[in-house]
């Protein structure tokens, strides 16, 4: 008669346990950028180190960006040796220029140490107060 009750009281706690690690599992676990610098350097940071989540969580959510970053994972990240993504990995980030263009518009351009001689800027935009990465715009 009591041994129901045992299992039932240390299943509860288990329960709840894998409850709450089931719910941080998600994107909840990345912080909003606070400002376009920090949408910036997350998204870099995260493309760098193959965090394509991570990456994905600081891009404005619309069809052309999803199909260019599905097409930059498979025609360029995908493809990169063991080394080369070990290396962009260990890669500083190496900001250029950073401009504001409005109030909700900011252009970022960098380099990274691993493949310094190549530049990229990106677009940041703030939608509904939110700092978001727009593919389309990466040059």
């Amino acid at each position: 008669m009591f041994a129901p009750m045992k299992y039932t009281i240390t299943l509860i706690p288990l329960l709840a346990g894998m409850i709450f690690m089931v719910a941080c599992s998600g994107e909840e676990r990345y912080r909003k950028a606070e400002d376009a610098e920090d949408a910036g350097r997350e998204f870099i940071r995260a493309s760098l180190d193959g965090d394509i989540k991570k990456a994905e969580f600081y891009l404005l959510k619309d069809s052309v960006n999803q199909m260019l970053f599905n097409k930059w994972k498979t025609d360029s990240y995908n493809k990169l040796n063991p080394e080369d993504r070990m290396s962009f990995k260990q890669a500083n980030i190496l900001p250029i220029k950073i401009e504001k263009v409005n109030d909700s518009t900011v252009n970022y351009t960098y380099s990274n140490t691993y493949k310094n001689i190549d530049t990229t800027t990106i677009k940041i935009i703030r939608v509904n107060g939110v700092w978001l990465v727009d593919f389309k715009d990466i040059h």
